[in-house]
């Protein structure tokens, strides 16, 4: 299944946004859009994914970059990880972003790797990433969902035949942070809340995001209005580097005195999505940012999850992100 050799592909590297609107347009279902590459190149080298042409975006110098608006601050799409964790008004005003960023796989990637990208990678699901004809990729079955299927890293919510989860930290980050999402396609520029632009399988087990054929995600908006919150950031893996969560949490809050104003709260790796955790949010609204609200909203984040036979450890661990998130923002 692991062939680690790239089919033939025509490639095309537009150095404008319009011309690669047009190109994606005319290509239709046969071109593939590609930034950085990580995500992109593995599946060609494994064979999994057979583009008939792809779409090098990485030249376009209008999708790169940090700036700031009367609205907050818009990133690129084309922006590396390893700018945005240095960007000293990303530090200062948004640095929930920024460590997001940072946790990102190893420095080499981060150097390379774009916030784009890693908001549009696919799961990692290693039976759908080495071929395996599960729903995801067009089957009739889930194969990590079975007794002896390796679900470790897999979800706790919102399963509908694909238990794999969203390996993004930016946009789990980003859901908490309320961020836009900007697509253009030849027809026009639509402006999505990061939480709807991620999808899970029980609204189309094929895809990740809403992202359709001939659109390209062009920029990211962080509104004003969180720009120097209270934030948490923390992500567990089985190494340091080169790994994606296990489970993950991202928290931005609002004080006045010690009182919780306003809250957002994003787990990664524990849903198809980035979960936000709307209950916990309306939980703590309002009370002392104390050790006894951190530890309600551990528990609370935890409830209704439904864990597979090997990823039981998840649900403590949620909690306990969480409980810090509240405790440590």
């Amino acid at each position: 299944m692991l062939h680690d050799m790239m089919p033939q592909f025509e490639l095309y590297q537009p150095d404008t946004l319009e011309n690669a609107l047009k190109l994606a347009k005319e290509l239709d279902d046969k071109g593939w859009i590609m930034a950085g590459g990580y995500d992109s190149l593995d599946w060609f080298k494994d064979r999994a994914k057979r583009p008939g042409a792809v779409i090098d975006i990485g030249g376009i110098a209008s999708l790169k970059g940090i700036r700031e608006t009367p609205e907050g601050l818009e990133v690129g799409a084309l922006t590396t990880l390893a700018e945005i964790a240095n960007d000293k008004t990303v530090l200062e005003n948004y640095s929930l972003l920024a460590s997001a960023a940072s946790h990102v796989a190893s420095p080499q990637i981060r150097n390379a790797g774009t916030i784009g990208g890693n908001l549009c990678q696919d799961t990692r699901c290693w039976y759908y990433r080495s071929g395996v004809n599960c729903y995801r990729a067009g089957g009739n079955s889930c194969y990590a969902d079975t007794p002896q299927g390796q679900n470790r890293e897999h979800c706790l919510f919102g399963a509908s035949r694909c238990v794999a989860v969203s390996p993004s930290d930016v946009g789990t980050a980003s859901v908490a942070l309320d961020a836009r999402i900007v697509v253009q396609s030849a027809s026009g520029e639509k402006v999505i809340p990061a939480e709807e632009f991620f999808i899970g399988p029980a609204i189309d087990i094929t895809h990740m995001t809403v992202l359709k054929q001939g659109e390209i995600l062009t920029a990211i908006r962080f509104p004003k209005e969180w720009a120097g919150a209270k934030f948490y950031f923390e992500k567990v893996t089985d190494r340091n580097t080169w790994d994606f969560a296990l489970v993950s949490v991202a928290a931005a809050m609002i004080l006045e005195g010690n009182v919780i104003k306003k809250i957002r709260l994003a787990c990664g790796a524990v849903e198809c999505v980035p979960r936000r955790l709307k209950a916990v949010e309306d939980a703590v609204t309002g009370s002392a940012k104390d050790a006894d609200i951190a530890t309600l909203a551990g528990k609370t984040a935890a409830q209704g999850a439904t864990p597979l036979n090997f990823n039981h450890f998840k649900i403590p661990l949620m909690e306990n992100l969480v409980r810090r998130a509240i405790r440590d923002a």
